[in-house]
């Protein structure tokens, strides 16, 4: 997974230029956490980026599993992307409510399951309304398209992929929660989860990583590794709650031109909720 970073941020100017174009199509991620008492389709229907879609991460999961928005599988994926006439050579365009929070997941999905071209609206909806950019209201529907899904596989981790390579000393893993949940200070937002840390992590949290709804230029992203005591060199597997946020430190990793890594898709949610695996508050 690769992106270059002449087109991994694009301006609200740049995207109002080209919002005709035939092969842009703009997707509205929002999604927020219960305590956050916001809800994406809500918002998106009241105001949204003039054609933008909307991308449910809940509904584009795999609801198999107990845990919240997994990935979907390949078919399921092609099936949600060609529904909202997505095709998978085009250019998507993503951005949430929130400034950079959960676009950055839906950049992450597109590009594990084969879009080449995904950029992120730097500063989400805000910036857009700050730059004084119209919106509409109301759903957007654009003919079916047919959306070729490839799954990335090794850039998924799961609960094993972890064990191993905390066990092995080949990844980093990094945390993107608060340094509060991290040490089990603060409580989860999900009933029945533990307080703290999978043992051998380490506590990046997301907004280390953020200024003002976006993605700190380079150099202090690099110093937010450095300070968090990240080996530049090392390969990392990204972690948060349930696999949102963890997405933000894979863009910065992105953004620095490094290997993006794996992201731990269960996250705490499964590694918190399960009895059978230990935690470290220290």
């Amino acid at each position: 997974m690769t992106s270059s970073q002449l087109d991994l941020l694009v301006s609200p100017g740049w995207l109002a230029e080209h919002l005709l174009d035939p092969d842009l199509v703009v997707l509205d991620a929002s999604w927020y956490l219960p305590a956050m008492n916001r809800s994406g389709a809500a918002e998106y229907a009241q105001a949204h980026i003039p054609g933008a879609v909307f991308f449910d991460i809940d509904a584009n999961s795999d609801h198999s599993t107990p845990l919240p928005h997994m990935l979907p599988s390949e078919a399921q994926f092609a099936e949600a992307l060609g529904r909202l006439g997505i095709r998978s050579d085009m250019h998507a365009v993503v951005y949430d409510g929130a400034g950079l929070f959960s676009a950055a997941r839906v950049w992450w999905m597109l590009r594990i399951f084969g879009m080449a071209k995904v950029s992120l609206l730097d500063g989400g909806l805000p910036a857009w309304k700050v730059a004084g950019l119209p919106t509409q209201s109301g759903p957007v529907s654009r003919p079916p398209a047919v959306f070729v899904a490839q799954l990335e596989r090794t850039a998924v981790a799961d609960v094993e992929t972890v064990q191993a390579a905390l066990a092995a000393g080949t990844h980093q893993v990094l945390d993107a929660r608060s340094l509060d949940r991290f040490h089990g200070l603060a409580p989860e937002p999900r009933a029945g989860l533990r307080g703290g840390h999978i043992p051998g992590s380490r506590s990046l949290p997301m907004t280390d990583l953020l200024s003002n709804g976006r993605l700190k230029d380079p150099a202090a992203l690099a110093q937010a590794f450095s300070a968090a005591g990240v080996d530049a060199g090392k390969p990392i597997i990204t972690s948060c709650g349930s696999g949102v946020s963890a997405a933000v430190i894979t863009l910065a990793q992105v953004r620095l031109g490094r290997d993006p890594g794996k992201l731990y898709d269960g996250s705490w949610t499964e590694w918190g909720g399960r009895a059978d695996l230990p935690v470290e508050t220290a």
